[in-house]
């Protein structure tokens, strides 16, 4: 694999970012990884190694960049769960938009990336940032993924399920049966909205499992089938839309 963590700049300054993509075969379709809220760290470069090893132009940035250089929660202290929870309300959809804005011009002149074919996903906080994404960019976003995604439908006017009309992509939805962050009844509005606009989609619930399942590092909640069976989601997802 060929990996790369440098910094891209934004008109709001330099965002840390990790790319992977297959030594040979290139150019690769592309996509989007957001990270989650405990930051961009090596778990999520393996990660996005994975699934770049099926033979995708990887692109994880650090969210957080225009509050910290570099970010991960190394512990979990009531002190460190502040700092994480401070951080993760720093973001908006917007900024993410406009952070992806930032990415589409990376992967325009990169001569391993296909920007012809992008897709996106997320896990916790990001699982809306990818929803969002995919309606702000239905034009270029082909399919897109939510993870036990937080704040699916809320009373914000950008709330994912208010702006599921736009997206032409696929979305894939997993949520966790035991998920105490986000309610079923979140995933199941957004599956409503997704089906009363015509958009391809599934809602999936994982039952049994827990918000966080699909991290080998995270004691308690991760879950070896529910993991396996959403990597088996994404590349089916990926692979119908992207190529």
């Amino acid at each position: 694999m060929n990996d790369l963590d440098f910094d891209l700049t934004t008109p709001d300054g330099r965002m840390r970012t990790f790319v992977t993509c297959p030594e040979e075969g290139g150019p690769f379709p592309v996509v989007f990884f957001y990270m989650d809220a405990p930051g961009k760290r090596e778990e999520l470069h393996d990660m996005a190694r994975r699934l770049g090893t099926a033979g995708y132009f990887v692109v994880l940035p650090n969210l957080y960049y225009r509050q910290r250089d570099t970010y991960e929660l190394v512990d979990r202290s009531a002190e460190a769960m502040a700092e994480m929870q401070a951080l993760m309300f720093s973001l908006s959809h917007d900024t993410v938009i406009a952070d992806t804005a930032t990415l589409f011009d990376y992967v325009d002149g990169h001569p391993d990336a296909d920007a012809s074919r992008i897709g996106c996903f997320g896990y916790c906080m990001s699982g809306p940032f990818a929803v969002a994404v995919a309606a702000a960019y239905p034009e270029r976003v082909g399919a897109a993924a939510s993870l036990y995604g937080v704040r699916l439908a809320t009373d914000a006017p950008d709330s994912p399920h208010r702006v599921a009309a736009a997206i032409k992509g696929e979305v894939y939805v997993a949520h966790a049966e035991l998920d105490t962050h986000v309610s079923i009844d979140e995933a199941r509005q957004l599956e409503k909205a997704l089906a009363d606009a015509g958009v391809r989609h599934r809602v999936e619930l994982y039952e049994g499992s827990h918000h966080g399942f699909a991290f080998p590092g995270r004691a308690g909640a991760y879950d070896k089938a529910a993991a396996e069976r959403h990597w088996e989601r994404l590349h089916a997802l990926f692979r119908r839309n992207l190529g």
